[in-house]
């Protein structure tokens, strides 16, 4: 099924569009014939050549009112909106006791941006009465909580809290506005460049993630779970719940990365 907010005249929001996931669903969006809007900090000039016939605004989305002002001039020059998704990112933000910058710049991008750009846009898409989609970008970082960037995680963890209650909040609205969770897996995009010049066998096209996207909005999925070329959804579904057993079973945090759980955790995964 094709949700009725993805058709011709329809406006869409893509904020971090000017590159990787952004970009490949801002060139989905305006081949159904929707009008769209890419908000980035940079390489906004070539992801207009690219897409042609965009509007395209140089936004912090750490910065309410740029967000605040981004959904009025989205307003005035394109119209209503009707999907909005929120998919700015970044990453290095750190672990729990080192790099404060780092934290505040995630955790301003990657969690204070989709709360502004829900609160900018979507009171509005809701007041309209006309179906619309809010996509918010996850990772599987924010459930399964692997060590290394913890600002990250955060980061991620909140985006999930956030998307949830956001769920809620609309079907108690009336449900003509959806919310949905898109958790990408390993995936090429601009950020994944910074270490590795060409894709890895390993890794999908951010193309790929929209495709997967764009089906699990139309089967009305709100945890839209990516997989990779190297990770199936059975190893996904294991991953998450022995993370969420860590609760259950009152094991040691992060036990799947824990020695004395090593074993334990490569004999779960057998079953995988």
């Amino acid at each position: 099924m094709t949700h009725p907010a993805l058709a011709p005249g329809k406006v869409a929001v893509v904020t971090g569009g000017a590159s990787g996931i952004g970009l490949a669903a801002a060139a989905r969006f305006a081949s159904l014939g929707m009008k769209v809007c890419i908000a980035d900090r940079v390489g906004l000039d070539e992801a207009k050549a690219t897409l042609g016939d965009v509007l395209a605004v140089e936004t912090d989305v750490s910065d309410r009112a740029a967000v605040a002002a981004l959904a009025e001039q989205v307003a005035a020059t394109l119209g209503p909106v009707a999907v909005l998704m929120n998919n700015a990112g970044v990453g290095g933000g750190g672990d729990a006791l080192t790099n404060s910058e780092g934290w505040e710049r995630v955790l301003g991008v990657n969690l204070m941006g989709p709360i502004h750009g829900v609160q900018a846009f979507v009171p509005a898409m809701v007041e309209s009465g006309a179906p619309g989609i809010v996509i918010n970008t996850g990772s599987k970082q924010g459930i399964t909580q692997p060590p290394g960037d913890t600002a990250y995680n955060v980061s991620k963890s909140g985006v999930k809290a956030l998307t949830e209650g956001l769920a809620h909040t609309l079907r108690q609205a009336g449900g003509a506005v959806s919310a949905h969770l898109l958790i990408p897996g390993f995936t090429f995009t601009g950020m994944t460049r910074r270490r590795v010049a060409e894709q890895p066998p390993g890794a999908w096209s951010a193309e790929q993630v929209v495709d997967r996207m764009i089906a699990g909005i139309g089967s009305g999925e709100f945890y839209i779970l990516c997989q990779d070329n190297e990770t199936t959804r059975a190893q996904d579904e294991r991953r998450i719940l022995w993370a969420a057993g860590d609760i259950v079973e009152n094991r040691p945090a992060l036990s799947r990365w824990h020695p004395d759980w090593k074993d334990a955790f490569a004999a779960y995964m057998d079953g995988a």
